[in-house]
């Protein structure tokens, strides 16, 4: 129960320091936006592909606001030490983890609402498969929050993390985003058998990094 404490903590810290900022509110959920609105505008001629690659742009747009997320989330302990001050606190490293990863899979969640919204508006797409919708998801965005995370900590202390994480993470969540895209093209089409398999897949990939995560962890932030 320490280790889930701890990251509640840890999480609850990186949620009250976003809430206060208001980054993802002001720039990164206005970011996923505006990549949805240049795909629309781009696609307009051939209007009548738009339904066909809204999940596919979809998911661009939540793997590009992931990243800066998962860079924000580490650039703020590069100030004032903050850190070396985690490193002292003696929590464990698979709860700072846990907690770092937590905060992202929950703002990327609320992001992925509105950019729902907005790809069913800007689209012209229809849900016929909620039940499948909500697990790939929940799936997808464990698996690209738990990636961000352990290659945001191997960035982290480097000049040059900024333009890193991008290279790092973007080849690594491939299988996410082809996942993610099938499993929502079927849940649009009704096709909900055809998804599971994708789903799974989604589920694998974020166990795996997860587990990467959580023994690996203690020792990038200790060489951060």
């Amino acid at each position: 129960m320490t280790i889930l404490s701890d990251a509640l903590a840890v999480a609850g810290k990186d949620l009250r320091i976003e809430a206060r900022s208001r980054v993802t509110l002001g720039q990164i959920l206005p970011f996923g936006v505006l990549v949805l609105l240049l795909f629309a505008f781009a696609l307009d001629p051939q209007s009548r592909l738009l339904p066909n690659v809204a999940p596919g742009l979809f998911w661009i747009a939540v793997l590009l606001a992931a990243v800066l997320a998962v860079s924000r989330s580490f650039a703020v302990e590069s100030e004032h030490g903050a850190r070396d001050a985690l490193r002292l606190s003696g929590i464990d490293g698979a709860s700072v983890f846990l907690g770092k990863a937590g905060a992202i899979v929950l703002e990327l969640l609320a992001l992925e609402v509105v950019l729902l919204i907005g790809t069913f508006g800007l689209y012209n797409v229809n849900v016929r498969g909620l039940e499948v919708l909500i697990p790939t998801a929940v799936a997808a965005t464990c698996g690209i929050a738990a990636t961000g995370t352990v290659y945001g900590i191997l960035a982290a202390g480097l000049r040059v993390r900024e333009t890193l994480v991008p290279l790092l993470v973007l080849p690594v969540t491939a299988p996410v985003l082809l996942g993610a895209t099938r499993a929502f093209d079927d849940a649009l089409t009704g096709s909900t058998g055809d998804a599971w398999p994708w789903v799974q897949l989604l589920v694998v990939f974020a166990a795996v990094y997860v587990t990467a995560g959580i023994v690996a962890f203690e020792s990038l932030l200790e060489e951060a």
